[in-house]
């Protein structure tokens, strides 16, 4: 099983190249039980700063949103991805790690 650290920098390395120069603001995805990746203009980054809109969920769910398993929108109807902040900003965001 990969420690926090392994799974953190697994988002990071993924999320970068979805996230560099798309992202307006800040925007946190919150790993429930193993810690956050910060995406912005510059990529992305393990970091548990402020942002302006935070979606948190288990690992499981995000790697479904992320590999196009799981709709966003759904996963947020169901309760499994939890928005703080605009719930309108968080699916511009869902929508950029995605395409």
């Amino acid at each position: 099983m990969p420690s926090p650290s392994e799974i953190l920098n697994d988002f990071q390395a993924f999320l970068h190249p979805k996230a560099e120069g798309k992202i307006r603001g800040r925007a946190k995805l919150v790993i429930e039980g193993v810690g956050a990746v910060l995406l912005d203009e510059t990529g992305a980054r393990v970091a548990d700063e402020e942002a302006d809109v935070v979606l948190k969920a288990k690992e499981e769910v995000f790697r479904r949103i992320l590999s196009g398993e799981q709709n966003a929108i759904m996963a947020v109807m169901t309760r499994k991805l939890h928005v703080e902040g605009s719930p309108e900003r968080a699916l511009k965001v869902a929508g950029l790690l995605v395409g």
